[in-house]
């Protein structure tokens, strides 16, 4: 079983309730939060999107790869203009 298999059997026995209320807690404390804490919140939220999206990227369409990587790259300008 390779890594990505794992992380695939493990993510669906997640709630999307709860995936969805955690993303949202994680984006709000990173985006109101001050300085580098702030920053970091967004940076693990940006590594889990884009573990997601590295991981679901075969089997996605190509409007669906367009706006993750458009939202993965919001949150990581987020999180960089957040540390600065």
């Amino acid at each position: 079983m390779t890594p990505s298999d794992h992380f695939m059997r493990r993510l669906s026995r997640v709630s999307p309730t709860a995936a969805f209320v955690g993303a949202l807690v994680l984006l709000l404390a990173g985006l109101f939060l001050p300085g580098i804490i702030g920053a970091l919140l967004l940076g693990v939220l940006a590594a889990g999107l884009g573990a997601l999206t590295f991981t679901t990227w075969p089997v996605q369409s190509p409007p669906t790869r367009v706006i993750r990587v458009v939202l993965l790259t919001l949150l990581v300008v987020a999180a960089v203009s957040k540390a600065l």
